[in-house]
């Protein structure tokens, strides 16, 4: 229930995130002024959390659409959904940790 309660968290604040950007990108050909004022607030340590949130969230979709894809096109795939999931979630905190200090140390001036 949880990968499932997961999977449409992240699926539904990545379309969020996608509409957002389509609309601040939007916005050079009508104000480039607003543009870069827009772009500008966007550099603060709060925006370079949620690009690490927004990079967790995509990477825990992406990684669990693959799994939900092997659950539902391979024969034993029912079986080993549990198993999976766990994989799902240690294949993420292992690509989360490898990209989160790195980017908080960009984000933070570290």
């Amino acid at each position: 229930m949880w990968s499932w309660v997961l999977h449409r968290i992240t699926g539904v604040a990545i379309y969020f995130f996608l509409l957002v950007h389509i609309l601040d990108t939007a916005l050079v050909r009508v104000s480039p002024e607003a543009y870069n004022i827009v772009i500008g607030s966007y550099q603060t340590p709060i925006m370079g959390l949620g690009e690490l949130a927004l990079v967790g969230a995509i990477g825990f979709h992406a990684l669990n659409g693959l799994r939900i894809i092997l659950v539902d096109f391979w024969g034993v795939g029912t079986r080993y959904q549990r198993a999976m999931f766990y994989g799902v979630l240690g294949t993420w905190a292992v690509l989360m940790i490898g990209f989160a200090p790195r980017h908080l140390m960009h984000v933070f001036g570290g």
